[in-house]
């Protein structure tokens, strides 16, 4: 059996998502989201029929936006956040999104071919806010390998 990893990133909005303080951020979503989909290693992110996830919500939230994909493996996630205009956007995010304590973003390994849900983003959050990173549901610093 092979695996994927998946990730999820939530963060809590500043502004209406029309706001003139979100522009620059709405502006460059499908940018961004087309560099994503011809990356290397990509293999599915949640979107609904206008191409992004913005009017889906976690934990039933109007505030939190969520963003969930499926890589193959770590290197590639990193390889795509840390680079081009994601990496910039990446350097802004204060502009757009609150500063929270709690974990906002976690990984973990799928079966290939698997989609996973915003239900089950929510529950590995959670995880790793209540028990840290494990095998389960972990973080970029504090990963784990897939099953063997």
């Amino acid at each position: 059996m092979t695996y994927e990893l998946a990730q999820v990133n939530i963060g809590r909005l500043k502004h209406p998502l029309e706001s003139p303080e979100l522009k620059d951020f709405v502006d460059n979503l499908d940018p961004v989201n087309a560099v994503a989909d011809a990356a290397d290693g990509f293999v599915w992110r949640l979107q609904n029929d206008s191409g992004n996830a913005t009017d889906l919500r976690v934990f039933g939230d109007d505030w939190l936006l969520v963003n969930m994909s499926v890589w193959r493996d770590t290197n590639a996630l990193t390889a795509f956040m840390y680079q081009g205009m994601h990496r910039e956007l990446l350097a802004r995010r204060h502009e757009f999104f609150e500063r929270v304590q709690e974990v906002m973003t976690t990984m973990w390994w799928v079966e290939s071919g698997h989609r996973p849900t915003v239900r089950e983003a929510e529950g590995r959050l959670l995880h790793v806010r209540e028990h840290g990173p494990t095998e389960h549901a972990f973080t970029l610093r504090k990963p784990f390998p897939p099953p063997s």
